[in-house]
């Protein structure tokens, strides 16, 4: 039987409008859009930590606040790839750092980009950073989430190949692959496990702990958030086939991952203990 006809075939169409041939752009793309509603949830959960006294940061701050992490996300996440995935790219061709429309984003680096933003905005405001980060980490699950479905409707970030029921069939690996398209084996839809992983579970997981009656210590959303992203990134790796060489016999998703974890787990210990010394 002709493995095509076992398993769905990915034809999803990675343009919402498409322009006419010689326009600058290709057209409007979901990915794009993902990157918007990402966006527009945290303005709109910023405003409800305001409204009901969880966050000190009026409209005002809260607009310069998201202009950081707009930029954050934007220039540390595409630095990222250039340097973590295609550096020898980036050296000898480093204008093809703002080749934006041609994709290539990377989430560690995203995190790069929201750290110094995060620093910049607590010292303008003379604000904890741990304070900030407590909420900054809260407004990045619906980014996530929306944005490993766009990875998914491009059909890339493809997983491992699998027989179980809900693979796909991704036809862009089969050049990578170096097969035919008539051979292409299923493969784990993994950026659909990302997103309810790294973005359904963690964004119900960062409101219950963000709502709590009694807070948390300080800093400790932002440890918690990091070190469980981490571990669901490491977890979601094992079914990624991986897009560069392996470091240290891991994929860079999950070398990097270890960073984050060690970190995150720093920053809960490091919150606890000062509110301990505190009492």
């Amino acid at each position: 039987m002709n493995v095509c006809l076992a398993y769905w075939v990915h034809d999803l169409d990675p343009f919402i409008v498409r322009f006419p041939e010689g326009w600058w752009l290709d057209g409007i793309r979901w990915y794009g859009i993902a990157y918007l509603l990402g966006f527009f949830a945290a303005v709109g959960l910023l405003r409800l930590y305001y409204k009901y006294g969880r966050s000190p940061f009026n409209p005002d701050q809260q607009g310069v606040l998201m202009t950081g992490l707009i930029l954050g996300v934007l220039i540390g996440g595409r630095l990222g790839y250039m340097l973590f995935y295609d550096f020898q790219n980036f050296i000898h061709q480093p204008w093809t750092l703002f080749y934006i429309w041609q994709g290539g984003m990377a989430s560690h680096g995203g995190f790069m980009g929201v750290f110094i933003a995060i620093l910049w905005f607590a010292k303008s405001t003379k604000t904890s950073p741990f304070l900030v980060g407590d909420i900054v980490v809260t407004l990045a699950p619906p980014g996530i989430l929306f944005g490993r479905l766009a990875n998914f409707i491009n059909g890339e970030i493809w997983g491992t190949v699998t027989d179980v029921s809900w693979a796909v069939i991704f036809p862009r690996s089969a050049a990578w692959a170096n097969m035919p398209v008539e051979m292409i084996a299923p493969r784990h839809p993994v950026s659909l496990y990302a997103a309810f992983l790294e973005g359904l579970v963690l964004l119900l997981y960062t409101q219950l702990r963000f709502w709590k009656k009694r807070p948390l210590p300080v800093g400790c959303i932002a440890g918690e958030f990091l070190a469980a992203y981490a571990v669901l990134r490491i977890v979601d790796e094992f079914f990624r086939e991986p897009d560069a060489s392996l470091l240290l016999g891991m994929s860079r998703g999950q070398f990097y991952s270890l960073f984050l974890l060690i970190a995150g787990v720093g920053i809960v210990i490091y919150s606890r203990l000062k509110r301990k010394s505190a009492i």
